[in-house]
């Protein structure tokens, strides 16, 4: 296991930090998202800018986590990797 994963699973111990890690996990699963879609188009984060006009380091700001996307970037973005949204509610797990 990672140095990284070892830190996260003994702060995950703390239910403050557990609280606020699992509040961003809907962010993290829209990156984790973008970044499979972009792979798995065998497409760069340049090649994906030249097909949708945003910048290559708006990509990378959003593949990074610092920045927010809207769902009009989303649904650019989706396009120019001819894909397309799938967005999905369901119910929260009861502890």
């Amino acid at each position: 296991m990672s140095d990284f994963r070892n830190y996260l699973n003994e702060q995950l111990k703390n239910e403050d930090f557990r609280t606020e890690y699992e509040k961003l996990a809907p962010e993290f699963s829209i990156i984790q998202a973008v970044i499979d879609a972009r792979k798995s188009s065998n497409m760069t984060q340049k090649e994906l800018s030249e097909k949708t006009g945003i910048a290559q380091s708006d990509i990378s700001k959003l593949e990074n986590g610092n920045s927010n996307p809207t769902l009009g970037m989303l649904k650019r973005l989706a396009e120019g990797m001819d894909m397309t949204i799938k967005l999905e509610f369901v119910p929260k797990r009861v502890n």
